[in-house]
């Protein structure tokens, strides 16, 4: 079981979606917002992530055409996402980010090796710190690039580039993980090998594998896997 760990000298993780469930907290959350206004949600999990792993603004756009009722109801966009916020939360608080599948057996076993890791994310510095508390294997990885230690978000590769110039030694090899196309892109424009975590298929995904980018649905399936 992870007979490869050893390959690898650095490891780099996205965070949200590919080790804690939070995507699904923001769906949730979403829901709620429109729940409490009155209005139903439309959008499987698949579609929700599909719409907001592009560009941020994307998912905005995407309730405003599927609900017009709402943009009559409240057009401030920032009101809006202040009420998913406070809705995640909410969530937060009900425990309802949970670990993604794997993600506790492989961390225990990478916590068993001898290398270097990083969480590269643009999620704060408060979401990252209440979720550590809640899943304490999470602190197993020292190092930890939030979005106030860059400038440019995913897919620009800067943060990666950052954690990269502070932890890598030369002749040593680099293996990212992320679990969107934004994610991907940004570990492409660096010297890791880019991993692909997730139970999404992206359209992407099929020309990821032609440039050598592995995909899995979950850790659990990279237990047995040969990763070179």
């Amino acid at each position: 079981m992870y007979s490869w760990l050893n390959h690898f000298q650095l490891y780099l993780f996205d965070f949200d979606g590919l080790l804690v469930n939070t995507e699904e907290t923001h769906y949730l959350a979403y829901k709620r917002m429109c729940e409490r206004r009155g209005f139903a949600f439309p959008f499987s999990f698949e579609a929700y992530c599909k719409a907001a792993h592009y560009e941020s603004e994307a998912f905005k756009h995407r309730i405003y055409e599927a609900i017009p009722e709402l943009v009559a109801q409240e057009p401030s966009w920032d009101v809006l996402y202040a009420e998913k916020k406070q809705a995640v939360g909410e969530l937060l608080d009900e425990g309802t980010a949970t670990l993604m599948p794997g993600v506790e057996s492989f961390l225990t076993a990478l916590d068993k090796t001898n290398a270097k890791k990083a969480v590269v994310t643009n999620s704060p510095d408060t979401l990252v710190n209440i979720l550590r508390k809640q899943h304490p294997i999470l602190s197993t990885i020292p190092h930890w690039i939030t979005r106030h230690h860059y400038t440019h978000a995913k897919p620009h590769p800067e943060s990666y580039l950052a954690a990269i110039s502070k932890l890598h030694k030369e002749g040593e090899r680099i293996i990212g993980f992320e679990d969107t196309p934004r994610g991907i892109r940004a570990l492409l424009e660096t010297p890791a090998l880019p991993i692909m975590i997730s139970a999404t298929f992206y359209p992407e995904i099929p020309t990821f594998q032609t440039q050598g980018i592995l995909h899995y649905p979950s850790f659990q399936k990279i237990q047995a896997a040969d990763i070179q």
